[in-house]
């Protein structure tokens, strides 16, 4: 079986077990059901004592009915028959109703943890999901909200009836025969436990190789089909094919080691039951003979015996289950302890509808820090208005995207929104007065309406139709046979660049927010499509306060202000005409632009 690893991603708990902490973790999410949790624990005593009451009668049966044939017409104990059918059928009858009550607990903590995973991972901060293996990390995420439920299962359905089963049998024992059975008994049953984990222990080693090795070929199985184009783009499915049957390779041969390992606990773990057994039987065979059992003792004790033995010979199994579950659900709660980078401020204020200026006071920035990305950035945009920003591919143009969404806090200086630093603001009211036209527009799999509708979720679908009108795309959506409900595959891989990128467009004007982001919006597009979107995106942009970056010049010239931004620092800023007469760096991409759109013809 597939299990869970301890290699180094984003929420892995530490290598030393915390077993303890994690059921003190989980309890809460049970204990709100407690009168729930309550009336299902007396089930399962009540479900016990009359299993353990079966034998006892069948023991009565035996003893009644031995006795001469002549008289056993006279001696037909009805009463025991009676309790031995009632007694079965109370067993089985609490044991359903224990799972009837428990079932909403047991799915309800699942739900309400898995939902604050949910919540919690798209709190983390933009650098968590740069640097996670999704993989990994969704595998964690399934094998935790999984394992709750088996972790609950084993602990209540299995291995506390076993515990109280034992309890009531070696009370019975003590009760009612010589203390040697309650010796063997209770000495089998300690050495089948100390052998299982003293065992069991020596394979995690086994198991945590088998697990890294599973998630490692997973993560690279996911990072392949998720690259899919890439792969067909230069013929590499055979090396893909290579890689992914190397981890495999690796994953059988440990999975075999694992395997041969658990064969080797369960012979150990026969034995032990197999001497325990021979041993009781022994001694009630000796005490029938001498005369101080009864046929019917013998028969009582190998029945406690199968009862006992039965569930034990899975005690093994649950014991790795339950220390599986363990770890699975500690690495999910990992997850729930990473800490959030980016956090409102207890006292964070919403930010007022209404028109919004935006200003850049001395910002520097690095994502890590031996690498600066932007030095001293000092810029306003003033409410309603527009200010490009262009420079080359790297000088830092869609990290101020970033720090304005508050992706990432600055270093130094501060970024102000109506004169107050955003970082006092919460997130939730900042980031919905800002749209964004980004320049990887990423859709999801689902239809054309729904990634459209993604912008405002209360929006109707006229509304939704008039957004694609204003970002062109209506045309090309009457082209298509489920029109809006035409879904747009893993990612939006079924459309083209430009499709996405009029999508995400329509996206951003549905929003309808006072701050608009345009990073790279018409990079994707062809040269006629970009002036007829662009004019559109200068009609939106009236009465907004608009970021634009970009790399074609072309689509920043209507700007209010210009900056030029090279390697992290403002170089030039002003008008398009004022730039082109300074006959700076603006000039000189300008320049450059125009003899590449020249040349292109020639190239074409």
């Amino acid at each position: 079986m597939r299990r869970n690893n301890d290699i180094a991603l984003p929420g892995a708990p530490p290598k030393e077990r915390h077993d303890w902490e994690t059921i003190k973790n989980l309890l809460p999410y049970l204990w709100q059901w407690k009168w729930r949790v309550s009336l299902a624990l007396t089930f399962l005593i009540a479900a016990k004592v009359a299993n353990v009451g079966v034998p006892l009668v069948f023991k009565n049966l035996i003893d009644t009915l031995s006795i001469p044939k002549e008289q056993a017409f006279l001696l037909i104990p009805v009463g025991l028959l009676a309790a031995y059918g009632l007694l079965r059928f109370s067993n089985s009858l609490f044991t359903e109703l224990r799972e009837i009550i428990f079932a909403r607990v047991t799915q309800r903590a699942v739900r309400t943890i898995a939902l604050q995973v949910f919540e919690h991972l798209h709190a983390l901060s933009l650098r968590f999901h740069l640097e996670r293996q999704t993989g990994g990390l969704t595998r964690d995420i399934e094998r935790g909200t999984r394992s709750i439920s088996s972790l609950i299962s084993y602990s209540l359905y299995s291995i506390l009836p076993t515990l109280v089963e034992i309890t009531l049998v070696m009370a019975i024992l003590i009760h009612r025969y010589e203390i040697a059975f309650t010796f063997i008994t209770f000495g089998t049953l300690s050495a089948y436990v100390i052998f299982t984990i003293s065992v069991t222990n020596w394979r995690t080693a086994l198991r945590r190789e088998v697990n890294e090795l599973d998630s490692a070929a997973n993560t690279r199985a996911v990072d392949s089909l998720i690259n899919y184009e890439t792969v067909k783009y230069f013929n590499n499915e055979r090396w893909e094919r290579d890689r992914y049957d190397a981890q495999l390779v690796k994953w059988e041969s440990a999975q075999i080691k694992s395997q041969v390992s658990l064969s080797y606990l369960n012979i150990g773990q026969a034995i032990i039951i197999a001497i325990g057994v021979t041993l009781m039987m022994w001694r009630a065979a000796r005490g029938v003979v001498t005369g101080a059992m009864t046929v019917g003792d013998i028969v009582l004790v190998n029945a406690f015996l199968i009862q006992l033995y039965a569930p034990l010979n899975f005690l093994g199994v649950l014991y790795r289950e339950i220390r599986q579950a363990l770890t699975d659900i500690e690495r999910m709660f990992g997850l729930l302890r990473e800490n959030r980078e980016i956090q409102d401020s207890p006292d964070a204020r919403a930010l007022k509808p209404g028109p919004c200026s935006i200003r850049f006071d001395h910002v520097g920035f690095s994502y890590e820090p031996r690498r600066q990305i932007l030095h001293d950035v000092s810029f306003e945009i003033p409410a309603g208005k527009s200010l490009a920003m262009v420079g080359h591919s790297g000088s830092g143009k869609s990290t101020l995207a970033r720090l304005l969404y508050r992706f990432y806090d600055m270093q130094q200086g501060a970024i102000r929104v109506n004169g107050t630093d955003l970082r006092l603001f919460a997130q939730t009211s900042l980031r919905a007065a800002i749209g964004i036209v980004p320049q990887d527009t990423v859709l999801f799999n689902d239809s054309i309406l729904y990634n459209i509708q993604y912008g405002r979720p209360t929006a109707t679908p006229e509304e939704v139709i008039e957004a694609a009108r204003a970002a062109h795309l209506d045309t090309f959506i009457e082209t298509l046979p489920d029109k809006y409900e035409t879904k747009v595959g893993e990612r939006g891989m079924k459309l083209s660049g430009g499709e996405k990128q009029r999508v995400a467009i329509a996206r951003a004007l549905l929003k309808n927010p006072p701050i608009l982001i345009f990073d790279e919006a018409t990079s994707a597009l062809d040269s006629k499509t970009e002036q007829a979107i662009q004019a559109e995106l200068d009609l939106v942009a009236i009465g907004r306060t608009t970021l634009i970056i970009a790399h074609r010049l072309s689509t920043v010239m209507n700007a209010d202000q210009i900056l030029v931004l090279d390697a992290g620092r403002i170089i030039e800023r002003g008008g398009h005409r004022e730039l082109l007469e300074n006959g700076g760096a603006y000039a000189q991409m300008w320049a450059l632009q125009l003899q590449e759109q020249g040349e292109e013809p020639v190239t074409a």
